[in-house]
């Protein structure tokens, strides 16, 4: 058929392949796993879903037939053992083709899925469980999770539930031995589009973790990311490079690409290895691929030319600002201009270089269609072209799908980001004259310095462009005179070491490329930044380190 997604979307093309008018159309009872995965299913049971490896040579190929068929299963599975409509159940099953066959049952029982992600220590555990009421887990019984999830539950009382893929431990039941034993007739359960299906716990820079809720048109608003940002064919093979346990996996491995009747490819590593990606794009024939700059940039400083990555042809980038450098360079080498996106664990992808524009370098790109986008100074007011300001969804119309419901059981946290019918991402950013959007910066992020309001983006930008610098984090340090100091810490390409004449040095390039008052009066240099599992750079760890001066 390769048209499914046809009915759920009114779309007016521009003679480019632009979007013009764009409307999301969404069924009141509107399931993913019943009307999009069990549909194609239904007239090409045989159609690639999920090509899954791991680095030992382990691979398997699962048709949407068979993700039926697996997801009835576990449904089944769950329903025996209790789990039903509403109920919240915890997945942390890292890159594990399991992961596809809980998250899809879970959404066919009703059940609200909390993917999470396995560095979960027992203390994480028992807030996570407590504060979303976690009737049951499943597990990877790889590392040591499943013994931080045994210390923490004496103090975890919903937990009634837990299961263990890949592995065996006391207490805990095996998930795919109960699951080939279980009914593969599953009957639909009635669920409705405005129902909560998922939820992500979201990391701020103060207090504990919000939990984001969404609602079943969640995976619909997804349709945009894959077929407008990412460019997914139907008949191609797309990576996204992200564990499970984080929201850029519903980006990427499941929602919109199954949308279009394509075929998510996942490896199931825990190190990240650029020369492995790049021989896995060769050996599969991956035609699309997304990942955050840092994993480009670490793939630029392998050989790229010793790869034939002649399949690949679309390459999006997300999870941090692209630094122009890695833009040029990969176009450079592979004929491929890395399109950005942006958006949030609250939301689908809400500025983007959407196929059809033209990307310029260092931009987010544009709005999407479906979200009313907008900058706007601290009291609400839309900016001037070139102003910086806040990023802002307007919803004095109404809520646009992909936007979160709430953050669940917190009433005051929802209002302070979501009033007066706008939802503040927290993200800054200006406009220019041709409506492209420019990434400044979080806005706990921003430098305020001798009266100055530095984003630490720009910075980074130059400095990456240095033939010394690896990669790079520039951030405040508190200081008595100028409020803060301007702080970088770099990462050394081989070959250079460090050493004061190259710090001056640094200081002194940026200078002479950037506004002066912007260089950074403090650098330190590092084997390697804190970085997230999915390779953003962790900012606020850098902040809390004491400066070396």
């Amino acid at each position: 058929m390769l048209s499914i997604h046809r009915k759920y979307v009114e779309e007016e093309l521009d003679e480019r392949g632009y979007i013009k008018n764009y409307r999301l159309v969404c069924p009141d009872h509107f399931n993913f796993a019943y009307d999009i995965v069990d549909e194609i299913a239904s007239y090409e049971p045989e159609r690639k879903a999920l090509m899954w490896c791991d680095p030992a040579g382990n691979e398997k190929v699962f048709t949407y037939g068979e993700l039926k068929y697996y997801s009835d299963k576990t449904a089944n599975l769950f329903k025996s053992k209790g789990i039903g409509k509403g109920d919240m159940v915890m997945a942390i099953l890292k890159r594990h083709y399991q992961f596809w066959f809980v998250i899809l049952a879970l959404h066919k029982l009703g059940s609200v899925v909390i993917p999470a992600t396995f560095l979960l220590t027992a203390h994480d555990f028992v807030y996570r469980a407590n504060a979303a009421g976690v009737k049951a887990v499943v597990c990877t019984g790889q590392g040591n999770v499943a013994a931080q999830i045994d210390e923490a539950l004496p103090e975890c009382p919903t937990v009634r539930m837990k299961m263990m893929v890949n592995g065996s431990r006391d207490g805990w039941e095996d998930f795919m031995t109960l699951m080939e034993a279980a009914d593969s007739n599953f009957p639909r359960v009635e669920t409705k589009a405005a129902e909560p299906m998922l939820l992500y716990f979201s990391s701020g820079t103060t207090g504990n973790p919000k939990m984001a809720l969404h609602d079943y048109r969640y995976a619909l608003a997804h349709l945009t990311t894959a077929k407008y940002w990412q460019n997914v064919q139907p008949d191609g093979l797309h990576l996204t490079i992200a564990d499970t346990g984080w929201g850029k996996a519903a980006w990427g491995k499941l929602y919109g690409q199954m949308f279009l009747e394509s075929c998510v490819f996942v490896y199931d590593f825990d190190k990240f290895v650029p020369a492995e990606i790049l021989a896995l794009i060769e050996k599969y024939s991956i035609t699309s691929l997304c990942c955050p700059p840092t994993m480009f940039r670490f793939l630029l400083q392998e050989d790229i030319k010793r790869f034939d990555l002649k399949s690949l042809k679309y390459c999006t980038i997300a999870g941090e600002a692209l630094n122009p450098d890695v833009f040029n360079n990969w176009y450079k080498l592979t004929g491929i201009k890395l399109m950005e996106g942006f958006g949030q664990t609250e939301t689908t992808v809400l500025i983007a270089n959407l196929t059809g524009s033209e990307p310029k370098p260092g931009s987010m790109g544009k709005p999407v269609p479906h979200y009313d986008v907008d900058i706007v100074d601290d009291d609400g007011v839309s900016v001037e072209t070139g102003v910086t300001g806040e990023v802002v969804v307007r919803t004095e119309r109404g809520a646009p799908m992909g936007l979160f419901m709430c953050y669940y059981r917190d009433e005051n946290k929802t209002h302070e980001a979501w009033h007066d019918g706008l939802y503040h991402t927290g993200d800054t950013a200006w406009k220019d004259e041709d409506g492209y959007f420019w990434y400044v910066g979080r806005t706990d992020d921003i430098i305020k310095s001798s009266g100055y309001r530095i984003g630490p983006f720009e910075i980074e930008s130059v400095l990456v462009e240095h033939p010394a610098v690896m990669e790079c984090a520039v951030t405040g340090v508190p200081d008595e005179l100028r409020g803060n100091l301007v702080k970088a810490t770099v990462v050394l390409k081989k070959g250079y070491e460090p050493s004061e004449e190259l710090k001056k040095e640094l200081q002194d390039y940026v200078k002479k490329v950037t506004a002066p008052y912007k260089y950074p009066r403090i650098i330190e240099f590092v084997s390697e930044l804190p970085k997230t599992v999915n390779g953003k750079i962790r900012r606020v760890e850098i902040r809390n380190r004491q400066p070396e001066n």
